[in-house]
């Protein structure tokens, strides 16, 4: 593969990462560089590990991978989606204390949600003639790039929207799960 290709496919695999990663930045109270790059970590590295299992898969069982990857991320997008809509419209008290950081778990599971595509690429890719570590790579980097940005996007964002900035983040996750089962069944 091309050296653009890659880097198109680099930066194409990353928007998920990164619309999730602003909804994230939007829910924190000004949230410090070293927690965005902290996300950024977690999610270029999850999507860098995901073509290389996407691709071992493809190897082994390449129709059962592809059938059913779109359902993994449409369920785990709206479980999560929906939990941030569901905190979001409890409304917050004196008592509550802005939140800081995100779990690291919370976030793992985020990243792995946002990255099944990736995984479902590299399915394809055990198929191409490419050099899968170079790839993978590169969508690591972009993806780490990319949802660094998106916190401090979300950081300008959050204050703007306020409580809102959490529900409108489930929303957008919800959007990015129901865009991926829409385009598996779209002609």
């Amino acid at each position: 593969m091309m050296l653009s290709a890659t880097l198109l496919l680099a930066f194409g695999m990353s928007m998920d990462a990164f619309a999730a990663s602003i909804g994230k930045g939007a829910t924190l109270h000004k949230p410090k560089f070293s927690e965005a790059l902290r996300t950024g970590l977690i999610f270029g590295i999850i999507e860098t590990l995901t073509p290389l299992i996407g691709w071992g898969l493809g190897m082994l069982a390449s129709q059962f991978v592809l059938e059913w990857n779109h359902w993994i991320a449409f369920a785990l997008l709206v479980f999560l989606g929906g939990r941030m809509v569901l905190e979001g419209c409890r409304g917050c008290s004196e008592d509550d204390t802005p939140l800081q950081r995100h779990g690291f778990w919370l976030l793992v599971t985020t990243a792995i949600a946002t990255s099944l595509d990736a995984m479902a690429v590299g399915v394809g890719l055990a198929f191409l003639q490419v050099n899968i570590v170079t790839t993978a790579l590169a969508i690591g980097c972009a993806t780490f790039i990319m949802s660094t940005l998106g916190m401090m996007v979300g950081r300008f964002i959050g204050p703007l929207l306020g409580k809102r900035a959490e529900i409108l983040g489930g929303v957008v996750l919800i959007g990015i799960g129901t865009q991926i089962l829409w385009s598996h069944f779209a002609p």
